[in-house]
């Protein structure tokens, strides 16, 4: 039993590390109307948009940051989901 709660409280620990790691880990995405940053946590750091606002198409506007802000939280996804699989499971737990 104490194996494994120590085999869990490492466990803990390298969640903090990675929790940490995807903290600091930014993001980006982009296309030529929009460029978004995002960590590996998913926390939006900043949204820019790359063209003059007064000639824009909104409706083209809004679909292009909608795309770009899903496909950076898809790469911040398969970013946490690779450091996660480095934990890999806890023997004896079936985890």
């Amino acid at each position: 039993m104490l194996d494994k709660m120590k085999q869990l409280w490492e466990m803990k620990r390298k969640m903090d590390e990675i929790k940490k790691e995807l903290d600091g880990l930014v993001l980006e995405s982009e296309d030529n109307l929009v460029k978004v940053a995002i960590t590996g946590s998913q926390e939006v750091k900043a949204v820019t948009i790359k063209i003059d606002l007064a000639g824009a198409d909104k409706a083209k506007l809004e679909a292009s940051l909608t795309e770009t802000v899903n496909r950076a939280v898809r790469e911040s996804q398969k970013s946490a989901a690779q450091k996660m699989s480095a934990l890999g499971g806890i023997p004896g737990l079936g985890m």
